[in-house]
């Protein structure tokens, strides 16, 4: 179990999967960078986090939900959880659902933050929350993710390794993806072509402002 001063946010386990130097450049040297990407996703986020809720029949809508999980060592805001009731009496059942920009990603990193932060609801609550869905701003449909065993676990092993690489303090080696590189809002951070293997952005770029940088 991990203390409150531990915590990591969820929204790290994307970073990770999708590149650990990124996660890292963000999460252990302090870099980051909007581009227009990122900046059409936080505008989508923030429609969403006003806060609040709203009530139907069998729906309880709450809106930029704080979570937090002891067992994963990860907090995070939600945005939206559907509290669902198939009949009076029933409990309640959290449905989070994520917002995204653009379209569904190859790989499982946003199945894997939409995961912790069900399993931060199932610690928090108590109760099963045995899916969750994720909405695409291009596409503009929900895609529905089951929590299975499979998916759970590589959440859990996901939130360990980010915790590694956090408390190692190092950053992983540069190497250039142009699938991944050049949709990067740190590309001009990372440097993935000049910076050098293995090598901090943060100490390459205070080399380079004391001209230094050829012999970094």
């Amino acid at each position: 179990m991990y203390s409150e001063d531990d915590l990591l946010p969820i929204s790290g386990l994307q970073h990770l999967l999708y590149c650990e130097r990124q996660c890292a450049l963000i999460h252990v040297e302090g870099q980051w960078a909007e581009n227009r990407l990122t900046a059409e996703g936080k505008v989508g986020h923030e429609r969403v986090h006003g806060g609040g809720g709203r009530t139907a029949p069998g729906v309880r809508t709450a809106f930029a939900l704080h979570l937090r999980s002891l067992a994963l060592g990860l907090s995070g805001v939600a945005d939206v959880v559907e509290f669902l009731q198939q009949a009076p009496g029933e409990p309640w059942r959290p449905f989070p659902v994520e917002y995204k920009r653009g379209k569904p990603k190859q790989g499982n990193c946003d199945a894997v933050q939409l995961c912790a932060q069900a399993l931060c609801l199932e610690e928090m609550l108590g109760v099963d929350c045995p899916a969750g869905a994720l909405f695409y701003g291009t596409t503009r449909r929900r895609q529905d993710v089951v929590f299975d065993e499979t998916l759970r676990g590589e959440t859990a092993a996901a939130a360990r390794l980010f915790h590694e690489l956090v408390d190692s303090g190092r950053t992983p080696a540069a190497g250039y993806a142009p699938e991944k590189c050049d949709a990067c809002s740190l590309l001009a951070l990372c440097l993935p072509k000049t910076a050098g293997q293995g090598r901090s952005v943060k100490k390459y770029l205070d080399l380079a402002l004391a001209g230094g940088a050829e012999d970094a």
